[in-house]
C-alpha cells in the first residue's frame, strides 16, 4: 500500500489540535489541551476567533451555516454532541448524548449526522435526538471522519501507539471497506477542502495536508 502523498505541513498556533473541519470559508480546529474550538484563516493558519468548548472537543463537522461537536464532559468524559453556531459560540441548550455515551468524530451528508465509535469500531447515522438509525462496522478504530460526494473517508488504526494508519474508505451501500493509502503517523481528525485532505499530526501539534488517492489504489 502507498503511502500518503503529503501536500502541506503547518505548525498548529494552538497545541494538541483534534478536530477539522472546512466551511464558511475558514478551517476550524478543535484542541484537547485548550478545549477550545478556533477559526483559522486557511491560507496563513492564523486564529481568527476562538470558543470554550463545553468540555473536551474531540469531533467536528458542518451542519449549513454551524457547526456539530462532539464534546466529553464530566469525570466519565461522557460524549455529547454540542451545537456551535459561528457568530456566538456555543448553544448551551442544545445537549445531544451520543449513544452509549461513547464517540467522536462526525460526518454530514447534507441531511443526517454521522458519528464514529473508536472502540466499538463502527460509524452510525444518527436521527436528531441522537438514535441509532444504522451502523456499520469497520476493521480497525476510528479516529477521524469526512463525508465527501456521499462517500464516507476514514482515518483508522489498529494501534494508535504506532505510525501505522490508514485513510480507509467505507461504502455505506453495502458496508464494505477499503484501506486505500498508509498514513504514517498518529492523525487525528479528517477534513476536505474542496481539493485536499486534512489531518492533524497531534502531538507534534501539526496539520497535515495530503492529496486524495489514486483511483483504484487499496491495501
Amino acid at each position: 500500500m502507498n503511502d500518503i502523498l503529503e501536500v502541506r505541513r503547518v505548525r498548529s498556533p494552538f497545541p494538541r489540535p483534534q478536530a477539522l473541519v472546512f466551511a464558511g470559508g475558514a478551517a476550524w480546529v478543535s484542541s484537547i489541551e485548550t478545549k477550545r474550538v478556533y477559526e483559522l484563516d486557511p491560507a496563513s493558519w492564523s486564529v481568527r476567533r476562538d470558543w470554550a468548548a463545553p468540555g473536551t472537543p474531540w469531533g467536528l463537522t458542518s451542519v449549513g451555516a454551524e457547526l456539530r461537536a462532539v464534546c466529553g464532559e464530566g469525570e466519565d468524559d461522557d460524549r455529547h454532541i454540542r451545537r456551535l453556531v459561528p457568530a456566538t459560540g456555543f448553544d448551551a441548550a442544545f445537549d445531544v448524548p451520543c449513544p452509549d455515551l461513547e464517540g467522536s468524530h462526525l460526518g454530514w451528508d447534507g441531511k443526517t449526522l454521522h458519528l464514529n465509535q473508536w472502540h466499538r469500531q463502527r460509524v452510525l447515522s444518527l436521527s436528531p435526538e441522537g438514535k441509532i438509525l444504522r451502523a456499520w462496522p469497520v476493521p480497525h478504530q476510528i479516529c477521524g471522519q469526512v463525508i465527501v460526494d456521499g462517500v464516507v473517508w476514514l482515518v483508522s488504526t489498529d494501534n494508535e501507539d504506532s505510525n501505522d494508519y490508514w485513510l480507509t474508505r467505507l461504502d455505506r451501500a453495502d458496508g464494505a471497506t477499503v484501506d486505500v493509502a498508509r498514513i504514517p503517523l498518529k492523525a487525528r481528525g479528517l477534513a476536505f477542502d474542496g481539493k485536499n485532505f486534512w489531518t492533524n499530526n497531534r502531538d507534534q501539534h501539526e496539520v497535515v495536508c495530503f492529496a486524495p488517492p489514486q483511483a483504484g489504489s487499496r491495501r
